[in-house]
């Protein structure tokens, strides 16, 4: 079986999910030596795919400035190579489908082009809006990363149920517990000593950054603490807006920014957290939750629908647009230990639930069900 990889990112402007695709298949690839994989990349072929006798690289850039080049990557040049190679099936990464007479899997990680149509220029928004839902027409099987996901696919493409499987990501493994010694080490190097909330991921206003500033700054004001909040992640659409937001902010000097971390150095920070603050207003999937209850580190949530599926019992909730009840959540865990340590030992349990090894094997019964 000749099975064709797309593992291109078309949209800029939306965060890469590298992990989820490299860490697939750099399992599932070795694991299924009789089958060969015809991997379409951007420049050089990932180190994950590299080694690997069963992996045909095939490396084409890919002109990107509008709704017409977009089409004609999926309608031509993806068609040719799918040719070319003889693919049995093609696995798209972007939610859309190759004109080609072949079984298709289409991983779709959420309908962001939708709920945040910011992100996308707007000739890309067009073309997802006409082309998402062809795709998911055409395709032998969608993946995509949640219940809450599935659901809102069904209900706005009134697609059949068992056409669409759900795999979870799973979490790096840099992200883990550590002692006490080499927490005191990191709080010292980067808090002075102190105890610090920290909030991961995409740095931007979009993701609820203000109210995140407004919590803190309730919390602040209530328990005379030196308690600090790290930021840390990788600067998104509208992160200039957040900065403004943080210059004029009274706590600003309790509050440390981290740019662009490799994910060790995220890891590090996370695991001497005092806990994990996650605002978002809207997510399909958000791993720095769960990568902070694989580190022993208690969570606050919003209450939104997908947190509540991933995170279940093992973080306190609050209403994101609600900040004083973020901060009420901040201090329950600040004045409660012992709920705080319930909440952590929860986590822990919760987060051995979402690994690469499960989601790689359950993509691969998925991928089989298109050749059987």
């Amino acid at each position: 079986m000749i099975i064709a990889v797309d593992t291109k990112n078309i949209n800029k402007n939306e965060p890469a999910d590298d992990d989820f695709i490299f860490e697939i298949f750099g399992r599932i690839i070795p694991q299924h030596a009789q089958h060969t994989f015809v991997v379409i990349t951007e420049e050089k072929i990932n180190d994950s795919f590299i080694h690997f006798k069963n992996v045909i690289p095939v490396v084409r850039k890919t002109r990107k400035e509008n709704a017409a080049q977009l089409y004609i990557w999926y309608h031509i040049s993806l068609p040719a190579i799918l040719k070319k190679y003889q693919a049995n099936i093609f696995i798209s990464r972007g939610g859309t489908a190759a004109a080609a007479k072949i079984p298709q899997c289409i991983i779709v990680p959420g309908l962001s082009f939708i709920h945040q149509p910011f992100l996308y220029k707007k000739s890309y928004w067009l073309f997802y809006k006409k082309f998402i839902a062809q795709s998911i027409k055409k395709s032998t099987a969608v993946f995509t990363v949640s219940q809450f996901c599935k659901q809102e696919i069904i209900n706005r493409y009134k697609v059949n149920a068992d056409k669409i499987q759900i795999v979870y990501k799973g979490i790096n493994e840099n992200f883990k517990k550590i002692n006490d010694e080499q927490r005191e080490i990191i709080k010292t190097k980067y808090a002075a000593d102190n105890e610090y909330f920290i909030y991961t991921g995409e740095i931007a206003a979009h993701k609820n950054l203000l109210n995140l500033l407004k919590a803190f700054s309730a919390f602040k004001k209530r328990q005379k603490s030196n308690m600090q909040l790290f930021i840390a992640g990788k600067q998104g659409y509208d992160h200039e807006k957040f900065y403004e937001q943080l210059r004029l902010f009274r706590f600003k000097d309790d509050v440390k920014l981290f740019k662009d971390l490799s994910s060790k150095k995220v890891a590090e920070l996370t695991a001497a957290a005092y806990a994990m603050v996650y605002p978002s207003k809207h997510e399909c999937f958000a791993t720095p939750p769960l990568e902070a209850m694989k580190s022993g580190v208690a969570v606050v949530a919003s209450s939104i629908t997908v947190m509540c599926e991933m995170l279940a019992d093992a973080a306190l909730y609050a209403e994101p647009d609600n900040f004083k009840e973020i901060a009420v959540k901040m201090m329950q865990l600040f004045k409660d230990e012992n709920l705080r340590n319930q909440i952590i030992e929860k986590g822990k349990l919760q987060a051995e639930k979402y690994n690469w090894q499960n989601t790689s094997e359950l993509f691969w019964q998925g991928i089989e069900k298109c050749f059987l």
